[in-house]
């Protein structure tokens, strides 16, 4: 999806020196300008971002922070979690006399990850929870132009994103390589080290840093579309801090091949992933969630990743995105290690049980579908339905239940089959009613529906704020704009 770039002047900012047709046909020498190399030429700021506003209540009328599975491929529709959602992507670009050229990239982002509706005083993150607070997502300087180099090379340090690419409907990054680094890159063709320290928000154990090596080569004209190719490289800084069932070594494979919509008008972006140890999260997915401490018995994890997503032009009235996506993983994200459960959460007691997982895998498909309706150039109509279907080993035991235990911290390794049913209706007012116009603002309703084979999970439904049910409403607007 591409977002326009708007450039703005800052007030106060240095001046950038434009040569006009009439200078350049005096043809003025840069020594009669009395230039120096290192002058800068131009120079200016580049501002675009995204912000996102959502009202949404659950059938009870309630805020709510539930995404019904969608980040686990489960289920699609306007299910966005966060309430206000502000995110900056600032770059000043500057070129010099000499031919080089630098740009600074900084990203801000406010408001990710919480989903509470606040008044006037604001107080996002007032749990001091890490959800909705004001972060430095990127901040890396690029480098290029250097006569020493060759043609369109360049240089790169900082903090950064790099190489990401999102589902469609699902939302989810499945590409990327997020932490701190530096590399190098010439015409789609790069090579880069990324390093992360693992663990979650503030656990971040001491002593532990992975790293991922980045090889990458895009743009292969083939077969009526392009080709991009993807390999990772993980490994742990420092072997002896980690246990001998944790991984210390990755790899990761991506092939991604972008088209037309499977022969007809529209765009399509396919991959396939295969990713082991470090890299058992969809291969080539690099970040503080990418292994390590995070997962059990990892240094056998490993994953097949596919998806498939993009928009189809039907007519003037009708377009229509879909996606899918699939994954096989096998020892990932702790499935296939030992459960211990200790009914007084407290591991120096003797009450403490140990449960054998029934199984080490998960399998997780998602099939969605979004039809839209131009009505005019400024409404549209939008239906969204999807199939999720999750199998995996995290299911709860309904004949093994400890007296006296918390139930919902009771994990017993039982066989869990899931099947998820969503389907979700927005009119959308909007400046341009194509797929991708935006501003826009959006009231939707969506229901959905889980069904679950394993008699235990079944019978919470939900969850407790939907009264266990496993059939539910939620509605809400959402109001976007990508600048």
């Amino acid at each position: 999806m591409s977002k326009n770039l708007r450039l703005l002047p800052l007030a106060g900012a240095v001046a950038a020196v434009v040569f006009s047709a009439n200078v350049l046909a005096t043809e003025t020498t840069s020594t009669e300008m009395n230039l120096k190399p290192t002058d800068v030429l131009t120079d200016g700021w580049q501002v675009n971002g995204y912000i996102r506003a959502g009202w949404r209540v659950n059938e009870n009328g309630v805020s709510t922070g539930n995404e019904f599975g969608k980040p686990d491929y489960n289920l699609v529709g306007t299910t966005g979690k966060n309430a206000n959602q502000v995110e900056f992507n600032i770059s000043k670009n500057t070129t010099f006399q000499n031919g080089v050229w630098s740009q600074l990239g900084v990203r801000a982002e406010y408001g990710n990850g919480d989903p509470s509706f606040y008044s006037s005083t604001g107080s996002e993150d007032s749990n001091n929870d890490g959800e909705g607070s004001f972060e430095i997502k990127e901040a890396f300087m690029r480098l290029g132009g250097f006569s020493y180099l060759p043609e369109n090379a360049e240089i790169w340090a900082g903090r950064r994103f790099l190489n990401r690419e999102q589902g469609l409907l699902s939302g989810e990054f499945w590409k990327q390589s997020s932490g701190v680094g530096f590399g190098y890159e010439q015409s789609g063709n790069g090579i880069a080290v990324v390093s992360v320290d693992p663990g979650e928000k503030s656990e971040k154990p001491d002593g532990k840093t992975i790293h991922s090596l980045d090889l990458y080569s895009y743009n292969h004209q083939a077969l009526g579309g392009s080709f991009n190719f993807d390999a990772k490289f993980m490994m742990a800084g420092d072997k002896d801090n980690y246990k001998d069932n944790e991984a210390t070594n990755g790899i990761g494979l991506a092939v991604t091949y972008k088209r037309d919509y499977y022969g007809l008008d529209g765009w399509t972006t396919t991959a396939l992933a295969y990713g082991n140890g470090l890299a058992a999260n969809r291969g080539v997915n690099f970040g503080q969630w990418s292994g390590g401490t995070s997962t059990v018995d990892s240094d056998k994890g490993n994953s097949i990743f596919f998806t498939s997503y993009g928009v189809m032009n039907i007519n003037d009235r009708w377009q229509m995105a879909s996606e899918i996506t699939y994954l096989h993983g096998t020892k990932i994200w702790g499935l296939g290690s030992n459960i211990v459960f200790d009914k007084d959460a407290d591991p120096d007691t003797d009450n403490s049980v140990t449960y054998t997982p029934h199984g080490d895998t998960v399998d997780r498909l998602l099939i969605a579908v979004r039809p839209t309706y131009k009505v005019n150039d400024n409404f549209r109509w939008e239906f969204t339905a999807s199939y999720g279907y999750e199998k995996a080993y995290w299911g709860h035991d309904a004949n093994n239940i400890l007296e006296d235990a918390n139930e919902d911290l009771y994990h017993s390794g039982q066989e869990q089959e899931n099947n998820f049913y969503a389907a979700d209706v927005a009119a959308v007012f909007t400046v341009n009613s194509d797929y991708f116009g935006r501003p826009q603002i959006k009231p939707f309703v969506t229901y959905m529906v889980k069904d679950s084979e394993n008699a235990y999970d079944d019978s919470k439904g939900w969850g407790d704020e939907f009264g266990n049910d496993n059939k539910t409403f939620q509605f809400g607007v959402e109001a976007e704009i990508w600048f």
